[in-house]
């Protein structure tokens, strides 16, 4: 390991209280007694899993190292951290419920008006996205296109799922494997603001992308 790297395993570790996690003989990480109880071990060895085994390392640490409760919940937590750091002033927006990540693309910043074709600003977004979505392996990614109701259907929902598969090529084109993605068109079917006004149009014409824990993590619960 190159000596940055160490360096930077060292200030995570004290930065969040590494403490807890373990190294057995086999040379897989585990969870000591104290860190049964302290909720944020699982982020912690995640961040050093990733650090040094890479992607499968971030996957096991988070894993094996989660404390009780958090489970999948905390492989999914530092995702979320890391996607809202990465995302911050692109005007992609980041939401969680439960187990899901939601980032949503206005149009506004992804696409021109009736274009499939990716903005530069849509790029540089993804580009950061990517980074994390290709390192945490256990998700699927559900991306959806959606617009708003002017025009009609012949014209909104290719164009929904163009745009979908816009966002689709350019992440696998980084790293993330396109057996993780599934991609929808749902043109103007599902909106989330009134169709009424410009306002209401433009936060409906998006692409949001559905990010998920994997039925292999969740088995790991």
């Amino acid at each position: 390991m190159k000596i940055l790297t160490k360096m930077t395993v060292v200030a995570v570790a004290a930065a969040l209280g590494l403490s807890g996690c373990v190294t057995n003989a086999q040379g897989q990480q585990t969870m000591s007694k104290t860190a049964m109880y302290g909720l944020g071990s699982a982020a912690a060895c995640s961040i050093v899993g990733a650090l040094t085994h890479g992607s499968k390392g971030a996957r096991n640490s988070a894993l094996a190292c989660g404390a009780i409760g958090a489970g999948v919940g905390g492989y999914m937590d530092y995702q979320e951290q890391k996607l809202r750091e990465q995302l911050q002033g692109t005007g992609v927006t980041v939401e969680r419920q439960g187990n899901q990540i939601k980032l949503t693309m206005p149009e506004n910043v992804t696409f021109a008006t009736n274009s499939a074709a990716l903005s530069a600003q849509a790029m540089t977004s993804l580009e950061q996205a990517a980074q994390t979505l290709a390192t945490y392996v256990d998700t699927t990614i559900s991306i959806v296109g959606h617009t708003d109701s002017t025009g009609n259907d012949a014209i909104n929902n290719p164009l929904s799922y163009n745009r979908a598969q816009s966002v689709a090529t350019y992440l696998n084109q980084r790293g993330v494997a396109a057996n993780r993605m599934s991609i929808a068109g749902q043109g103007s079917r599902q909106p989330i603001a009134s169709n009424a006004t410009v306002e209401g149009r433009a936060q409906n014409r998006r692409v949001e992308l559905l990010i998920n824990p994997s039925q292999a993590a969740l088995n790991l619960q």
